[in-house]
């Protein structure tokens, strides 16, 4: 199985989905990341530059896939706040997704806008998971979308399944008891993003959604699959 994640931010996915990816990666799956943005606005430090943090979160984002099990993580580098679900970036996405050829893609889900539990979905996490809705289907698939990346050898390629982080309104949960630690671990690489607190509302939180099913530790997702 190959398993391809897509996310606004270093650290995105590995707060919504890295006990899942670390449980296939366990299994023998090939695992990936692709990081839409450079991530340099994410710091309240008055001495950060964007440079400098950009390094660090690309260093942060690799030190947590080899935690994980990733076979790679990807960049595109876009400006962090800036991130748009145009042409540009489906694109950008469907040649990974042609290139990878995943049977699982996993993204944020771009219709959970804001939290009860108070708090606003960043926008670039709802343009990542809108623009990587968009590339899996049906982008990805038609061949006559995107006729040069055909003519580069990318094939045209048919995802599967998507599952799309959502902690609020969810339709499936995946058991992370036995590599909760693991997550735990992959966060606390991103040092500059991840505070004792943090990991903290991580446990609280896959508590909380493991009860659901009976299971210690769980993730949320709106799995869809794909028949066409």
């Amino acid at each position: 199985m190959i398993v391809l994640g897509v996310a606004a931010h270093p650290d995105d996915l590995d707060f919504g989905a890295s006990g899942s990816f670390a449980k296939w990666a366990k299994k023998g799956a090939s695992c990936y990341y692709l990081i839409c943005t450079d991530g340099s606005k994410g710091s309240e430090d008055p001495k950060m530059t964007e440079s400098k943090l950009i390094k660090m979160r690309r260093d942060e984002q690799k030190a947590a896939g080899k935690v994980i099990g990733l076979k790679g993580v990807f960049f595109l580098d876009h400006k962090d706040t800036q991130l748009v679900a145009d042409l540009t970036l489906k694109k950008e996405i469907v040649r990974y997704i042609r290139k990878l050829r995943p049977d699982v893609v996993v993204t944020m889900d771009p219709t959970l806008v804001y939290s009860k539990r108070g708090f606003v979905n960043h926008t670039d996490h709802r343009a990542a998971g809108q623009a990587a809705i968009d590339a899996v289907y049906p982008m990805a698939r038609d061949r006559l979308t995107f006729k040069e990346l055909e003519k580069e050898g990318l094939r045209p390629h048919k995802v599967k399944t998507m599952y799309l982080t959502n902690f609020d309104n969810h339709t499936d949960v995946i058991d992370i008891s036995d590599v909760i630690e693991v997550k735990v671990k992959a966060l606390a690489c991103h040092k500059s993003q991840i505070s004792e607190n943090s990991l903290g509302w991580v446990r609280q939180m896959g508590s909380m959604i493991g009860k659901e099913k009976g299971y210690k530790y769980a993730e949320a997702f709106v799995k869809l699959e794909f028949d066409r």
